[in-house]
């Protein structure tokens, strides 16, 4: 569809976009009593999209029925600059909120709603900023993506990674920063460590093989690693200079006079950019292994989810300068985890950047302040004039 066949006539308001997206749900969750499809808050995105000019594609997540991204392209060529947002909220108690998660309310200068922050408003204000270069022949394509399960699997992203899908040259995420551009931030690793012994009388130890004891050891290799890993990374820009590595729960055994024939640890790890999961991983088996065998242990580790890699983009890149430009904030790091090592995974240079605060995501009466809409859209026209015009 060309760009001379759209129109922004029959476009809502942005106060109605939102109304509309937040009366949807769209929960993303790893407990199927809450999980919902994202279908009809994709469906509506194209409705409001195409008569725009947009060319709208619907994306089924392959191997998760109900689940679906859109990738909308204004404009024809290659690079190009991608708004991308994912559709999906956490589960709420809806006995801690003071309205209604799925009806948009207003009060005390703000929008409330469950994801008006995180992070279903950014698409209206990521339409309305589109409406200025509608009809306008554009250099360089623009591309709104919205993506599933951000908030549980993150699988819509990654089966756009798999797919290589969008093609572009930069991309902005609007997660909630305060309108403050993020270019870096660690990665999510949650690993499930078990050891399985043989049970017997406490009174002989020779009967069995205790699992909690090699656990015992176990846990002093993962302390050390995190002890040498920590003097060797470190990175300023965080809060937590340095990787970390909590121990997080922990079971074993049946009785106090059984020997322990099963132990199994969680922990979680945040690696910095520039650490590789997939080598954290093989070191920590590599201490681990040794400990099984010497006890005569059977050892399962794998991760409890696939995980987020640490995510960088370099302080000199384009598309930092120009949002520290547009904003007037230098771009900095931040605690928690994105789908931009998968956007970045495609070739594109990537940031986080979007309205609202961090702090009032996953949290009862859930806010977007009205006093970010208008900076917004003048962002993002910004960028818009700048990668696409």
């Amino acid at each position: 569809m060309s760009n001379a066949a759209g129109t922004t006539g029959a476009l809502p308001d942005l106060k109605s976009m939102l109304a509309r997206l937040i009366a949807q749900p769209s929960i993303s969750s790893a407990s199927p009593k809450w999980d919902h499809s994202n279908e009809a808050v994709i469906r509506t995105l194209a409705d409001w999209l195409e008569p725009m000019g947009f060319d709208v594609e619907i994306l089924e997540v392959p191997g998760a029925p109900g689940k679906f991204n859109l990738i909308a392209t204004l404009g024809q060529g290659p690079g190009g600059l991608v708004l991308s947002g994912h559709t999906d909220t956490v589960p709420f108690d809806d006995q801690r909120w003071q309205s209604d998660p799925f009806t948009l309310t207003e009060r005390d200068g703000r929008w409330y709603g469950l994801g008006t922050c995180d992070m279903k408003g950014f698409f209206p204000l990521a339409i309305e900023a589109a409406r200025e270069v509608v009809g306008v022949q554009l250099r360089q394509p623009l591309i709104i993506l919205a993506t599933a399960d951000e908030e549980s699997s993150m699988n819509g992203a990654r089966a756009l990674a798999e797919a290589g899908r969008p093609k572009a040259r930069y991309a902005v995420i609007g997660e909630p920063t305060g309108l403050r551009p993020v270019r870096m931030h660690k990665g999510i690793m949650m690993e499930r460590l078990r050891f399985d012994g043989q049970s017997g009388h406490s009174s002989n130890p020779a009967l069995g093989h205790n699992a909690l004891e090699g656990m015992h050891e176990a846990l002093t290799e993962l302390l050390t690693l995190r002890e040498q890993w920590q003097a060797k990374y470190q990175n300023p820009n965080f809060e937590v200079q340095v990787p970390t590595l909590n121990l997080g729960c922990i079971h074993g055994g049946d009785n106090p006079n059984r020997i322990c024939a099963d132990c199994e640890l969680h922990f979680d790890l945040r690696p910095l950019p520039g650490m590789d999961m997939d080598t954290l991983r093989q070191t920590i088996l590599e201490r681990i292994r040794p400990v099984a065998e010497r006890r005569s242990l059977s050892l399962l580790f794998e991760p409890l989810f696939d995980g987020v890699p640490p995510f960088e983009t370099k302080a000199d890149a384009e598309l930092v300068l120009a949002c520290e430009k547009l904003t007037g904030h230098t771009a900095h790091a931040v605690a928690f985890a994105t789908e931009a090592p998968w956007l970045q995974k495609l070739g594109l240079e990537t940031l986080v950047m979007g309205p609202g605060s961090i702090d009032q995501a996953h949290q009862p009466d859930e806010y977007l302040e009205l006093s970010q809409l208008d900076p917004t859209v003048r962002i993002l026209r910004g960028l818009i004039k700048q990668f696409c015009l």
